[in-house]
């Protein structure tokens, strides 16, 4: 912080505080911050000479003051009691927006009066304390969002009913059908309880008392402490009644609490904002800081043009940290990505982003230079886009990072791929198929030729169903060959080979060589185009059995695509031996599930009537699961194993409608059928069968 400029020829000396004598009323006017003790001394002495002279009535100018922590309103609570006893007062003038939510977060906007209001008539004004007290009877939320006309009768009549049946919160019943905004709600529950909202921002919360609470307690109970003032800590929540939680806080740090509404995703926000500015004195940092060795750093000894904060402690120690963090909580990819004003790092975790940092933009350059020297790539190329490889010993294990940077207008972003060997499934039985599509899947990769298709959009995990294929068939006594773009992990006994499109090396060409090496079993990592798709057709029918992928949406859908690229009818209807359709779904987080009851609605539109009573499962959130209420993956299945019936309809060249009844002919289980046994056993969500499967 700078340190005040006055003008020497306007004063005798130099001085922190204006101070101005009308009448009987003294005027204050501090001319910098008051957030360090420094700078709060001069007004504390100002206040004590006010009192020693008997100037009880003072007024304090905060023109110049954007900003207040706990202890400059201890100091003004301090002395406007001072004053009162001395028969003064302390008034406040100028006092900016911000300041005024701050004193009305601590309540002290209650003992000290605020001369000026604000004068843009767009403001929202506080909720007065009286306007509950002058109602003749308690109010009901359901009537004050009537007032508001942000809800109509039918609604909140339909929300009670729901409420009785599943137990849910009225308020978590309206915000999530969206029929009011969470903003909205929390607003009208303000009133109803007389309890202060705020748009949680920054500047609303001192940073010293946001660190009184373990940055993993906050997240847990989705509160964070603001403001101390006098032993009572002023503390944001989205639920006014969690009073587990505020017992909780009041026991960890021996204070009472105030609570203050604010929206829950404000309140993640903020967290993870804090837990970013205070990186280096986290756990993130020294939780693993001895458990990590880059391997194959071949680092060069010409340092020349790496911008010096790269090779500096912190900066490594932030990589790595990064890197730890991604291995511990499953990540699959990490982003780093610059912006105007800061840097934000994303984990893809389970299929979804979470932003778990964000650090300072005058950073982002040094670790972008930091993974380029991990990855032996140009630290000095920042225009093109750039590819590597970093591999590190992490948790016990060896992880491979596929670097990916790519210009952009802020900076380079960054991707990596985590591509953690020992976290993969390679094991066939652990693929979580359900009883009757892993017999069937069985039954595919027991033939000894044919084409067996796996299909899917990007992500679905196609791969990792191929690799366990190949693991389950592996044995000695097998040739096996892949051919892949990129080999993503090593398997013994097994002929890997990688793609290589810069030389001339395709998946066609290669798999026309494959053929010649005597192979009984080919993995072809994927057919994107009418030549590898005739290759494959051919080697299936010449007694070899491939595997390979395909991007359909569903696995019926795959014969269209391969007679569309121009493979034969007659032909496809003798190499395909069947295909298998997935997705990944993310399970339930287990530290959070709770359990409710299926509405009238949701039995009726999925015909559970014969079930009775249904109970499903969902996940409230918790520090576990990134606040998602899931952790991890499952797969859904839909798989067709070719007969005479398939067989004679490819041959005629199939529309969509034809196939669509055979489906239905022979009660093939769908994917979303398979989805909705996951959620009747208490694995997954319908909302999250209904995300991924676009239903």
């Amino acid at each position: 912080m700078n340190t005040p400029v006055v003008n020497i020829e306007d004063q005798p000396s130099p001085k922190a505080i204006g101070r101005n004598r009308m009448g009987t009323i003294t005027h204050l006017l501090p001319k910098s911050s008051l957030l360090t003790e420094e700078q709060q001394k001069p007004l504390i002495e100002a206040l004590d000479d006010c009192l020693q002279k008997w100037e009880t009535q003072v007024v304090l100018d905060l023109d110049n003051i954007t900003l207040l922590n706990s202890i400059n309103i201890e100091n003004l609570l301090f002395y406007q009691g001072k004053l009162t006893r001395a028969g003064g007062w302390l008034k406040l003038t100028h006092v900016k927006p911000l300041i005024r939510e701050i004193l009305r977060i601590t309540a002290a906007d209650e003992q000290i009066q605020i001369l000026d209001e604000p004068q843009d008539p767009h403001e929202e004004k506080p909720v007065s304390p009286d306007t509950i007290s002058r109602r003749e009877q308690p109010v009901r939320i359901g009537d004050l969002l009537m007032e508001k006309n942000l809800l109509e009768e039918d609604k909140i009549q339909e929300a009670i009913q729901l409420q009785k049946k599943t137990g849910s919160r009225l308020g978590d019943i309206i915000i999530d059908k969206g029929w009011v905004s969470e903003h909205d709600f929390l607003q009208a529950l303000s009133l109803q309880l007389n309890i202060p909202y705020i748009k949680l921002q920054a500047g609303l919360y001192d940073p010293d008392v946001v660190k009184l609470m373990d940055i993993e307690t906050s997240t847990r109970l989705k509160m964070i402490p603001l403001f101390m003032v006098n032993n009572m800590l002023s503390l944001a929540t989205s639920d006014a009644q969690a009073i587990a939680g505020f017992t909780e806080v009041e026991e960890r740090l021996k204070c009472r609490v105030r609570p203050i509404l604010a929206r829950r995703e404000d309140i993640i926000k903020t967290l993870n904002e804090s837990r970013s500015n205070e990186l280096m004195e986290t756990d993130l940092m020294d939780v693993l800081t001895d458990d990590f060795e880059l391997v194959e750093d071949n680092l060069p000894d010409d340092y020349t043009g790496i911008d010096s904060m790269a090779a500096e402690s912190p900066i490594i120690n932030m990589v790595n940290s990064i890197i730890q963090r991604a291995v511990h909580d499953k990540a699959s990819d990490i982003h780093i990505e610059p912006f105007r004003t800061k840097c934000r790092v994303r984990f893809r975790i389970d299929g979804l982003l979470y932003e778990v940092m964000s650090p300072r933009i005058e950073l982002h350059p040094a670790l972008v230079s930091r993974l380029k020297v991990m990855a032996n790539l140009d630290i000095a190329e920042r225009r093109l886009p750039q590819d590597g490889r970093i591999q590190v010993h992490t948790q016990g294990r060896s992880v491979d990072l596929r670097f990916s940077s790519l210009p952009g207008m802020f900076g380079e972003k960054i991707v990596l791929r985590v591509l953690d060997k020992q976290a993969s499934i390679m094991d066939i039985d652990s693929l979580g198929m359900q009883g009757h599509n892993l017999d069937a899947f069985k039954r595919l990769l027991g033939r000894s030729y044919g084409l067996i298709l796996v299909t899917g959009p990007t992500g679905s995990g196609k791969t990792t169903t191929l690799y366990s294929a190949i693991s389950h068939l592996n044995s000695i006594e097998k040739n096996i060959v892949t051919i892949e773009d990129p080999v993503e992990y090593q398997l013994d006994i097994v002929n890997q080979n990688p793609v290589r499109d810069n030389i001339g090396l395709s998946f066609a060409k290669m798999l026309k060589h494959v053929l010649r090496q005597d192979p009984d079993v080919v993995m072809v990592g994927e057919i994107r185009e009418r030549e590898t798709a005739e290759i494959a057709v051919q080697a299936a029918l010449t007694g070899h059995l491939v595997l390979s992928t395909l991007h359909t949406n569903d696995s019926i859908g795959t014969i269209t695509r391969m007679l569309d690229m121009g493979i034969e009818p007659y032909l496809l209807s003798s190499a395909l031996v069947g295909v298998v359709a997935q997705r990944l779904v993310r399970s339930i987080c287990p530290n959070c599930k709770t359990e409710y009851l299926a509405t009238p609605e949701l039995i009726e539109r999925y015909h559970w009537q014969d079930q009775g009573q249904v109970k499903l499962i969902k996940g409230r959130g918790c520090n576990e699961c990134y606040d998602s209420g899931y952790k991890g993956r499952l797969g859904i299945h839909e798989i067709i194993e070719s007969d005479t019936d398939l067989r004679r309809l490819i041959i005629g060249n199939p529309s969509r409608d034809q196939l669509n009844d055979y489906m239905k002919h022979h009660e093939v289980k769908l994917l979303f059928d398979d989805g909705l046994d996951r959620v009747l056993q208490g694995h997954t969500t319908i909302e999250e069968i209904s995300r991924v499967i676009n239903s």
